[in-house]
Order: structure tokens, then C-alpha cells, then sequence
């Protein structure tokens, strides 16, 4: 898309290309389901502490699983920019993803996830510094805090269902945050696992990479 084929599809300078490409592809996976919303609230730029616009919330059966499957917006280039137009990625290239099979005693609306997608975009926007598949990082105690669990690290893969899209502003990944074992953590860390095969095994068990916080060891 060039700059005249951007101005006559948004002429009113107005809208949100960005915004309106993420939605175009989760309608291609479900369809008519209205997902529930988080919105920043006061946005980052009237001086909120939350850099992401906002998280929408899917409740999911893909791969034979009862899941809620979250989206960040705020990576990318949401909005009506024509600086942006023709980029090859659209801001840092990619969206967030995270597949949840919630614990017990778990809302469908859990702030912990809301808190940890929000501080790592913090990480992002303060540091400049962006994710890739097969990048993994601790988090410091428990994926959600207070809960006994043995997920204590996180790493990245692509969406399994989401994939990556072309935007008119360039093309952004879908990169799903997975949680992983403090055993796994460790394995990575000393190289005696790669990112590339802790998938593959999950992949043959748990092909959507649905985090599971009652998972032990590995």
C-alpha cells in the first residue's frame, strides 16, 4: 500500500489501520465471539502507568482444550500514521499472545496476566529492546505471584494459530508467551536444552502451548 492508497482508505486521518488488521485476523478464527477488553486506563500518553492500549480476552476450544487466549494491543503502529506506511515491520513487529488453562479459583478477567503483559511491554518500551521466538526470561518468583506453581520463567514462539500479518504499516507477529518450569529455565540457561526443542516435545503434548501453571518439572 502507498501513500495515496492509504490516504483514500482512511481519509479522515482518524482511524486505527493498525487496530483494524489485528481485529480482521482474530474475526478469522472466531468469527462472531465479542472478546472481553482491558483498556489502559488512563492510556501511557495522558500519563497512565500501562504502556499497552489494551488486552482482549477469547474464550477458546481449539486443540480439544477449554483455554482464554489474550492479545495485546500497543506493539505495533495502531493508529493513523503516514510515517509508517510501506515499513517493513509495523513499530516493534509484533503483538503479544497468551494461551491461559486457569487454575482453579481463576476468573475469566485474571489481572495477573493483565500485570504481566503490561510489565513486560514496560521492559519494552523502556529498554527499546524487543522479543523474539525462542527468546526466554525468568520472572522472578511464580508466573503469578502467591500461587504455587513451578512456572517461574517465560519464552516466546509464534502464535501456533495467529501466525504473522501484513499491516499498512508493515507486518506483525503474533509472538506467544509461554510459561515454563524453573527445571526448563535452567536447562536453557546452561544449553543443555535449546528453545527450539523445549517446543518441539511441549508441541507433541500441547500444540497451542497453553500455559499450564500446575505443570511441574521437565
Amino acid at each position: 500500500m502507498n501513500i495515496d492508497e492509504y490516504r483514500r482508505k482512511y481519509p479522515s486521518g482518524e482511524a486505527s489501520p493498525g487496530w483494524d488488521a489485528i481485529n480482521e485476523r482474530l474475526l478469522q478464527v472466531y468469527a462472531a465471539q465479542e472478546p472481553q477488553h482491558w483498556a489502559a486506563t488512563p492510556h501511557a500518553s495522558l500519563g497512565g502507568p500501562d504502556p499497552l492500549d489494551g488486552i482482549s480476552i477469547y474464550k477458546s476450544t481449539a486443540g480439544n482444550a477449554n483455554h482464554l487466549h489474550f492479545v495485546t494491543y500497543g506493539f505495533s503502529n495502531l493508529y493513523y500514521d503516514e510515517a509508517a506506511v510501506g515499513g517493513e515491520f509495523s513499530r516493534f513487529g509484533f503483538e503479544l499472545t497468551f494461551r491461559l488453562r486457569p487454575p482453579k479459583g481463576d476468573s475469566d478477567r485474571p489481572p495477573w496476566v493483565y500485570n504481566l503483559l503490561q510489565n513486560i511491554a514496560r521492559y519494552v518500551f523502556k529498554s527499546g529492546r524487543w522479543f523474539e521466538e525462542f527468546h526466554f526470561m525468568p520472572t522472578g518468583g511464580p508466573i503469578k505471584q502467591g500461587f504455587d506453581s513451578d512456572i517461574t520463567a517465560i519464552a516466546f514462539v509464534t502464535d501456533p494459530q495467529l501466525g504473522k500479518i501484513d499491516t499498512p504499516h508493515g507486518q506483525v507477529g503474533f509472538l506467544q508467551v509461554f510459561g515454563i518450569t524453573t527445571l526448563e529455565f535452567e536447562r536453557l540457561k546452561e544449553e543443555s536444552l535449546t528453545p527450539e526443542q523445549l517446543f518441539a516435545e511441549e508441541a507433541k503434548r500441547n500444540p497451542l502451548f497453553i500455559t499450564d501453571l500446575a505443570r511441574r518439572g521437565a
